[in-house]
């Protein structure tokens, strides 16, 4: 099992998740196209080179998004997870744009006791996302219900 349960975290603990991801032009307009988002920034090129600041299209925030959690699962939550919980504080302060490359790096910044289910506790991770160039281009706080080890 790849995740990490609950009483083997701590807080301030960082992951410097080893997957990267380059992103392709076509992640980015399937993703756009099977959520019917029909934003021009994301699917027309003409349009992002006329009446955008970037010149080209961007990558879709929503598919950021979960690129970013998903390369912090084998890590953290793989096998150990029983919930996601809900995303809080998610910010996008640079574009991605087709050809960057993402990398994710997860701190616990919280550890509580469930105070319905014994077996496991609620965690709190700070997922960060930076492109090739180290900028960050993504941040988000996570909680997740995650199993105990002990309660095995």
């Amino acid at each position: 099992m790849a995740g990490v349960y609950f009483d083997e975290l701590k807080v301030g603990q960082v992951f410097d998740h080893p997957i990267r991801r380059t992103i392709t032009e076509s992640d980015n307009v399937w993703f756009t196209a099977i959520t019917h988002n029909p934003a021009y920034l994301h699917l027309d090129e003409e349009y992002c080179r006329q009446h955008t600041e970037f010149g080209t299209r961007i990558v879709n925030s929503a598919f950021t998004l979960g690129l970013m959690v998903g390369i912090s699962v084998n890590d953290t939550t793989h096998g150990t997870a029983v919930a996601n919980l809900g995303w809080d504080e998610v910010r996008f302060p640079k574009p991605l744009f087709h050809g960057d490359t993402l990398r994710v790096e997860s701190e616990v910044l919280q550890l509580r006791e469930s105070k319905s289910r014994p077996n496991a506790g609620i965690v709190e991770f700070l997922h960060r996302g930076y492109n090739q160039k180290n900028e960050l281009v993504a941040h988000c706080r996570r909680s997740a219900l995650q199993l105990k080890k002990t309660a095995e």
